[in-house]
């Protein structure tokens, strides 16, 4: 499969990284939730190329992650401005940061620290389960077969798109032989 492809796949992560799935994209995305918002901005904090920047945003707005709002008339300029989908992404970054910290850091500790308005505390973001609060870890965590999934073996799929049911991870397709094993 092509990397242009990715986004065939039956997969919520190949899916995702389909849209925020390159360096330049990601560190855009840092930018804009640290309050970067103009494209001369972007440019000079991360050091990329014009094209490249405009085509990561172009992308961006066409995925409906980010909004391009006119600030300045004459002459016409934008800013970007993430959307509610966008802000679906801060998860996702909070979590990669503080896994830089953990296994990328130079010895010196965090380079930001986030501090919660809320309680007035430096935190550290923390996944939970959504039903109980419980800390999640992954060998406590059973991934299954869900429905998108389901709906695609049903019509002769597999998950990394065209081909056969066999081709699914071992976790899934021990999900699978469990489901078959009770429907029987």
């Amino acid at each position: 499969m092509r990397w242009q492809d990715i986004d065939q796949q039956v997969c919520s992560v190949a899916r995702s990284l389909a849209v925020v799935g390159d360096r330049w994209t990601l560190l855009v995305l840092r930018d804009a939730f640290l309050g970067t918002r103009r494209f001369e901005d972007f440019q000079r904090q991360l050091g990329i190329s014009r094209h490249r920047l405009s085509d990561r945003l172009g992308k961006l707005v066409e995925a409906g992650v980010f909004n391009r709002v006119p600030y300045q008339q004459r002459p016409l300029r934008h800013e970007y401005r993430l959307t509610r989908k966008g802000l679906g992404l801060y998860p996702v970054l909070m979590t990669l940061a503080q896994w830089g910290d953990e296994w990328a850091g130079d010895g010196n500790g965090p380079p930001v620290q986030y501090h919660h308005r809320g309680c007035g505390s430096t935190m550290q973001p923390v996944m939970s389960c959504s039903e109980c609060g419980e800390r999640l870890q992954p060998g406590e965590v059973t991934p299954q077969i869900g429905p998108g999934l389901r709906a695609a073996l049903a019509e002769g799929e597999s998950m990394y798109g065209s081909g056969s049911r066999s081709l699914l991870p071992p976790f899934l397709q021990k999900s699978l032989e469990q489901d078959s094993q009770g429907a029987a």
